[in-house]
């Protein structure tokens, strides 16, 4: 393993990769490319973050191994869980690395990219969780019982269902806000009109409270959607001044990185990544789905970073310059899910080698921490 240096030697990549083709190691079957412009145009504002950028990385350790399809951690104060897509499993990682189940989502219909799928955890220490159910996906609230090392579920409590299913393309990031409120990614389950029509859950970014009711300062009446026209967002953060960024998959032709907008339109399925067409809101970087197909994100300071599947990097983004990046690990752990600050400041990442796409070793898949400076 090496260790990386200087996050601040930056590799502009956006807009000049070739397009990715061919289904089998992405997310979601191939189809045919949308057209983008070749040089893409100017992009949504600077953030006015003023944080530090993190300048170094250092070497990657293993915290857990042995994991299946891990998707998701959050925490409990101090203690992590981790969600496994396929198993419905909520893991707590124990002090001498080993995990133990804590519960199984009860009802969760795994299939191809759909099963147990985010995790969040809110101020009272109740568990959120967003699966795929019978009916279509859907976001619980579930008591947390017992105390760390011996933690178990309770009953859940659906605060919101009947958001759109398939095999591919269900979103699943869920994040609490520096608002207070609850952020949900859906995916266009196929349906990339879906993505258009404001009175469909699917390809949105939903915000709603603790509670799944709409905040009354949403940007649309009586709806949960904060922005819409997007394919399969996978990650969701925020920056120090409040700015919202999404990671989103790409069809064949651009992934992208996305300041989100209330009320924010942003193009899928008419377009796919920069096209500078004043109807939708452009990305602030994008990158070829073969180099990239980014899932998780976490901002740590002024540097944002992006698990990548596809592209089995991890990626730093600078917030102040997110139309540049820096490349991390490129190869060594295979293909990158979650990205995550532990309590400890370290910076946590999951693979995913056995979903399925991956190719996984011995030890997989494993969730990660590397320090950062």
């Amino acid at each position: 393993m090496r260790r990386t240096a200087n996050v601040l030697a930056l590799v502009v990549v956006a807009g000049v990769a070739l397009a990715g083709c061919g289904a089998a190691p992405g997310e979601g079957p191939e189809r045919d490319p949308i057209t983008s412009p070749a040089a893409p145009r100017a992009t949504p504002a600077v953030p006015s973050s003023s944080a530090a950028a993190v300048e170094s990385v250092g070497e990657p350790r293993a915290v857990a191994t042995g994991l299946a399809a891990p998707w998701s951690v959050a925490f409990l104060g101090t203690t992590a869980l981790i969600s496994e897509r396929d198993s419905a499993d909520v893991r707590e990682l124990l002090d001498d690395g080993s995990t133990r189940v804590v519960g199984t989502i009860e009802g969760v219909s795994p299939e191809g990219e759909g099963g147990l799928l985010g995790l969040a955890v809110d101020d009272d220490g109740r568990l959120y969780a967003y699966s795929t159910g019978a009916g279509g996906n859907r976001v619980q609230r579930i008591e947390l019982t017992g105390e760390p090392g011996s933690l178990g579920l309770g009953q859940a409590e659906t605060i919101l269902d009947g958001i759109p299913s398939a095999s591919f393309h269900d979103g699943g990031r869920i994040a609490f806000g520096p608002d207070g409120m609850l952020y949900v990614t859906t995916g266009d389950a196929g349906d990339g009109d879906a993505a258009q029509d404001l009175d469909s859950l699917a390809g949105k970014i939903l915000r709603m409270t603790p509670d799944g009711d709409v905040p009354d300062d949403n940007p649309f009446d009586g709806s949960l959607v904060l922005s819409y026209g997007h394919r399969n967002p996978q990650g969701i953060d925020w920056a120090d001044d409040g700015t919202m960024f999404a990671s989103e998959f790409g069809q064949n032709t651009w992934d992208e990185l996305n300041v989100i907008t209330p009320g924010g339109n942003y193009g899928w399925p008419v377009v796919e990544g920069v096209a500078g067409d004043e109807r939708y809101v452009d990305p602030v970087q994008q990158w070829s789905p073969a180099e990239a197909s980014p899932s998780g994100i976490e901002i740590i300071g002024g540097t944002i970073f992006v698990a990548n599947l596809r592209g089995a990097v991890l990626r730093a983004v600078p917030v102040a310059q997110p139309s540049e990046s820096a490349e991390y690990y490129a190869g060594e752990f295979g293909r990158l899910r979650d990205v995550t600050a532990s309590p400890d400041g370290d910076l946590w990442f999951l693979t995913n080698n056995t979903d399925g796409r991956g190719d996984p070793g011995p030890d997989d898949d494993r969730l990660m921490a590397v320090a950062v400076e």
